[in-house]
């Protein structure tokens, strides 16, 4: 079952055009996570199909609702966590929880207060003040706060920024089994290794659906061709594969270099030069997310200009 499918959503703020005739399916318990540079439409997309903005054009249908007719019934299962921490920070955490049910007629209040609070493991921390709280504890709260009413859609806008290895690794846990309970989940995010534990990517460039998919259609999709250098002094060699035009991208990693192309046969004319270095080691590499989500932004033309 579809938890989500719309077509040709479009949304313009005066003269710009955010969204471009987006179209999509998203299904139950699926996550999804959506990629694209600064400004590129990614929010605003997830905003229209969560009901929270109205598309100027396009229809469909969010967890059996109209799109456009029941954009408050949509709402209303709908949970969303912002980037910026939008709690009472002179509040403590179960003051803030208290409130939260309250906004969504949650009774008994200290019932699901206290649930909510065992769930994620912050009953103990019930009477410190928000304002206190490291970045993972905050985004802990935030997220018991959006998902404390059971929605069935999960809208997250890069939720793990300035938040340590290891509650980022605890916050997609608890997101797995969110979804695995049945929750559908959008985020939006700029780290790959994020976008490698969704179930589907959606990359969206300047308002331009770009790609769709798993993760391993969307790099097979892009076409590219990946090789790794390895050896002494390889900056020196730089100057002369950027001139190439077999080489699209070349990426340092540690001692390494990451060259890709699109043309197999020109990439490898491009480093057949450095096979006389007997100290160099060339060796075809396994293309990443990171090389892909590059490529797309080069061939995509910003709007605002």
């Amino acid at each position: 079952m579809n938890a989500i499918e719309v077509t040709g959503l479009t949304k313009r703020f005066g003269q710009k055009l955010v969204v471009n005739n987006v179209s999509l399916k998203v299904k139950s318990g699926e996550i999804v996570g959506f990629l694209g540079p600064n400004g590129s439409g990614k929010t605003t997309s997830i905003r229209m199909m969560c009901g929270l903005l109205k598309p100027d054009n396009g229809h469909g249908q969010v967890l059996g609702y109209d799109l456009i007719k029941d954009r408050l019934r949509i709402k209303s299962q709908v949970g969303y966590m912002t980037q910026k921490f939008s709690f009472y920070e002179d509040l403590t955490i179960e003051e803030n929880l208290s409130f939260v049910a309250r906004l969504y007629n949650l009774a008994p209040i200290k019932k699901h207060t206290t649930e909510t609070l065992e769930k994620l493991g912050l009953l103990s921390r019930r009477k410190q003040l928000a304002g206190e709280l490291s970045g993972g504890w905050k985004q802990r709260l935030a997220l018991a706060a959006c998902t404390m009413h059971k929605p069935k859609l999960l809208l997250l806008d890069e939720p793990t920024a300035g938040v340590d290895p290891k509650a980022r690794r605890d916050f997609w846990e608890e997101i797995h089994r969110l979804a695995a309970d049945g929750m559908t989940v959008l985020v939006s995010t700029h780290y790959m290794d994020e976008a490698e534990r969704c179930h589907r990517i959606t990359y969206i460039s300047y308002g331009n659906l770009l790609a769709d998919g798993s993760l391993h259609d969307v790099i097979a999709s892009a076409g590219l061709h990946t090789y790794t250098l390895t050896g002494p002094d390889l900056e020196g060699f730089i100057p002369a594969l950027q001139a190439d035009d077999g080489v699209q991208q070349i990426a340092p990693f540690g001692n390494a270099l990451h060259v890709t192309g699109t043309d197999p046969q020109a990439l490898k004319r491009a480093l057949k030069p450095l096979e006389q270095h007997n100290d160099i080691r060339i060796e075809q590499a396994e293309t990443n997310l990171e090389d892909v989500f590059i490529k797309f932004m080069s061939d995509s033309t910003d709007n605002m200009q």
